[in-house]
């Protein structure tokens, strides 16, 4: 039921809304920030892979930070209103915010966001990534990257990518392989994992862009054939299947990531401290052991190093979003 869950937040970010207390009432942040308990904002549903890091990161906190730390799923405008929420709150240490790739994309894709997506926080650390990786039809002649770049050519539009709708992971990697290879495949939006996934698998289209986590099982019963992780290296959990660079595409690189960050004007030493804490409670056994079922990889780091990651990647995606041409539904 968990992986079910995760494959659908990956595609859809679907609507819900719960609230989840970790820990008892105890004294400080660290001597750092008040003894309210903390608010870890999810501007998506539960269930889904941002929600489910941001819980397990909420296990680990409340015992270390000696308060409550609740997760508050905040719904709406494709992550804007949880966004927009945790922009407004007091930078004190109390609310943070997990960011995910749609924050990113979402800067190119949402004219007028009611916040400025490289003013409004301060990045506290990465938490987790997982590559992403171009799969075909088994029926698609095309057995490695080169001969379908070639098959594209040779058949111009003649080729379907899927996605899980317009402006998603799934639809923004189609677009990155057109970009990256200079190939003309026509775009299919649908409306979710299931929808996409089992047209894949039945030749109505023929390529995706996915996370591993998402299509491994299909890759794993032979559905679904891999051609390249969009990684700079192997996936562990794809061995077999070469990374970006070495097929020549050294710059088709694409990871789903989930962050964490604090309202802007958040003291240093609060960042810091919630920097440290977060890490070191990723690096637990149990934290790992749950990561690695959910094939997740732990990327934790400095606040320097998120925000690099977090602001390179709106730069980047908002390239894409102008080259193509793509626009927000």
């Amino acid at each position: 039921m968990l992986y079910k869950t995760l494959i659908r937040q990956l595609f859809t970010m679907p609507i819900a809304c719960m609230t989840l207390v970790i820990s008892l009432p105890g004294s400080t942040l660290a001597q750092t920030a008040s003894s309210k308990p903390m608010t870890i904002i999810v501007p998506f549903a539960t269930g889904g892979a941002t929600d489910i890091v941001a819980r397990l990161v909420a296990q680990q906190l409340g015992p270390r930070l000696n308060i409550p730390v609740i997760v508050d799923n905040r719904l709406g405008g494709g992550g804007v209103v949880g966004r927009s929420a945790a922009a407004r709150a007091a930078p004190d240490g109390n609310t943070i915010l997990t960011m995910d790739m749609s924050y990113s994309t979402a800067a190119g894709l949402t004219p007028n966001l009611p916040y400025d997506p490289k003013t409004a926080f301060v990045p506290i650390t990465m938490a987790v990534s997982v590559p992403h990786v171009l799969v075909v039809n088994p029926a698609v002649p095309a057995k490695n990257m080169k001969e379908l770049i070639a098959l594209a050519k040779a058949q111009p539009d003649k080729l379907n990518f899927g996605s899980g709708g317009i402006g998603t992971n799934t639809h923004l990697g189609g677009e990155l392989f057109k970009s990256m290879t200079g190939v003309s495949v026509m775009h299919v939006p649908y409306k979710g994992a299931g929808a996409v996934l089992a047209d894949l698998m039945a030749g109505q289209v023929q390529i995706l862009v996915s996370t591993v986590t998402t299509v491994l099982p299909y890759i794993q019963s032979g559905k679904l054939r891999p051609l390249m992780v969009l990684s700079d290296q192997r996936s562990p959990a794809l061995p077999d299947v070469p990374a970006a660079r070495e097929v020549g595409l050294p710059d088709m690189t694409m990871d789903f990531w989930v962050a964490f960050a604090a309202p802007k004007g958040t003291p240093a030493p609060i960042i810091e401290k919630l920097n440290r804490e977060i890490n070191a409670g990723l690096n637990t056994p149990e934290a790992q052991k749950s990561l690695n079922d959910m094939g997740l990889t732990k990327v934790a780091g400095t606040p320097d190093g998120a925000a690099k990651v977090v602001y390179g990647e709106i730069d980047r995606w908002a390239a894409l979003i102008r080259q193509q041409g793509i626009q927000p539904e």
